[in-house]
């Protein structure tokens, strides 16, 4: 697994370089299904790069990315792919956003990459063999009180409502409260401590799936936001240090989660 793991952060770094190639020229624009849900030119270079490259390596593996959607494979391999979580922010020139890689095997995600390229970051997590950034270890934080904690969220646009009674809630019980627009890469700032906690809802597999390892490996807790088990297509998730999983789960179903 540790030299699947490299190859995955490999990958992962080759997009990125693509990603900062392509940060200051002009970009083509579309928009999905919603208006505040975009897609660009690089998006796409950046999941064609990944695909090749993990087929090339892994050829009966499945494959579900963001852009193109899912491929079936011949094992029960499954390669889980964001190529540019914060597309909005990439868009704009802010330079918080990410490729994600997650790899499964029958079902279980065994490693996860988040890389923030303009950050100069690398996050890599192996289940059962804990998390690093740059290739030191890291954990969640220590913090104990909501009132001591910097939490994160993110606004879907179908769940908007909800999570701005929960936006509130939490920012008059914590120390403050962000809003920066890389699920998986605020997964990764919750499990190297940055964060406290996080949750967000309408997320899709590859928002969350190396995330969640990060931050599970890091030693913190993951789960629904109203309390049930994680999973990839849960749509909704709670990941923080594990001291604040019940205060503040419970602080989020109260405000109407």
């Amino acid at each position: 697994m540790a030299e699947l793991a490299r190859f995955a952060e490999h990958v992962a770094r080759e997009a990125g370089e693509l990603l900062l190639a392509r940060a200051d020229l002009p970009r083509e624009i579309a928009e999905k299904a919603r208006r505040a849900d975009i897609v660009t030119d690089a998006d796409r270079a950046s999941e064609a790069l990944i695909i090749a490259r993990l087929l090339a390596a892994t050829p009966r593996a499945a494959i579900l990315a963001e852009e193109s959607g899912a491929r079936s494979g011949e094992s029960e391999e499954r390669w889980v792919i964001d190529p540019l979580d914060g597309t909005t922010n990439y868009a704009h020139g802010y330079p918080f956003y990410c490729v994600s890689i997650a790899y499964e095997r029958a079902g279980v995600v065994e490693v996860g990459v988040v890389h923030a390229p303009a950050m100069g970051e690398t996050f890599l997590a192996v289940r059962g063999a804990g998390a690093l950034r740059n290739g030191a270890a890291i954990s969640v934080s220590p913090i104990g009180r909501i009132g001591d904690a910097l939490l994160c969220t993110g606004f879907h646009p179908a769940d908007y409502s909800t999570n701005a009674r929960c936006f509130a809630a939490a920012s008059e019980s914590a120390q403050a409260v962000r809003r920066d627009g890389s699920a998986a890469l605020d997964l990764a700032y919750t499990a190297m401590g940055r964060f406290d906690g996080f949750w967000e809802f309408g997320l899709a597999p590859w928002d969350v799936a190396a995330g969640a390892l990060l931050v599970t490996e890091a030693g913190g807790s993951v789960s629904r936001v109203d309390g049930g088990a994680h999973r990839l297509d849960g749509r909704s998730i709670l990941a923080d240090n594990g001291r604040l999983h019940q205060e503040l789960g419970a602080l989020l179903r109260k405000a109407g989660a």
